[in-house]
């Protein structure tokens, strides 16, 4: 594989030269990295939040797509296996979810030991509904999207910002919806799970189920809201992950 351009990949939004910690923050389908500038702004300078910025939108717009999280996970675990030599932590939002935990395995596979996986609006990684939304025609797609509601209401009122968005959109699904799941050791490292008690794209089993995928302590929380709840309780997300590094 041809070397990754760590810079390329990895934001920075708050300087933070003297943590003890950091945070690898990695966004949903459609998503960038600048969706978790609030997270930055809360942990920092405490905290080193390290955005992750994925090929095919904003500055990296003309980039070449990816669409698989094996790809994903095996160029973000590149770039950020130079910085675990401080506590690690990985928070993933739906996609980034399960990208996540495939850079978790990958860099426990490396003997790294990981200390903490937060996952968001996402069900445990063996399990599948089949539902293959990258397949449908741009106005079924962005049906879709427009009924999560994580995305600005209006930006697909403009035939040119839709004709630059929706690829890298269609990518990230297909990323997330033809993911299997590959039968190996568990995590070691804590896990906690968030979701929206409304969210149709995960319900709480499905998310208690990632309790399987570690051998280290699981917890569940949930927060009333659908997929994006977090954009309503981003303060008390933000406060559980915080409670979870030492200061």
């Amino acid at each position: 594989m041809q070397a990754v351009d760590p810079d390329l990949w990895i934001r920075r939004f708050r300087p933070a030269g003297h943590a003890s910690a950091r945070l690898v923050c990695l966004p949903h389908a459609g998503g960038a990295a600048s969706y978790y500038l609030p997270v930055a702004k809360a942990l920092s300078p405490g905290v080193e939040v390290l955005t992750i910025q994925y090929p095919g939108r904003q500055e990296r717009r003309l980039e070449r797509l990816r669409e698989t999280v094996a790809e994903l996970a095996d160029e973000i675990t590149e770039v950020i296996r130079p910085l675990t030599e401080q506590p690690l932590y990985l928070f993933g939002h739906s996609l980034g979810a399960t990208v996540a935990f495939e850079v978790a395995r990958r860099l426990e596979a490396e003997d790294v030991k990981l200390a903490h996986l937060f996952v968001s609006s996402r069900r445990a990684p063996d399990l599948n509904r089949n539902e293959r939304v990258y397949e449908r025609s741009d106005q079924d797609l962005i049906k879709q999207i427009r009924s999560l509601a994580g995305t600005a209401p209006d930006i697909f009122d403009d035939p040119e910002m839709t004709a630059m968005v929706l690829p890298a959109i269609r990518s990230d699904y297909k990323a997330a919806e033809t993911y299997v799941y590959a039968p190996g050791p568990k995590l070691t490292c804590p896990v906690t799970a968030f979701i929206g008690d409304a969210d149709p794209m995960v319900s709480a089993a499905e998310a208690n189920s990632w309790e399987r995928h570690t051998d280290g302590p699981f917890q569940l929380r949930i927060w009333p809201g659908g997929h994006f709840y977090l954009d309503t309780h981003a303060a008390d997300v933000i406060s559980k992950i915080s409670a979870a590094i030492p200061a």
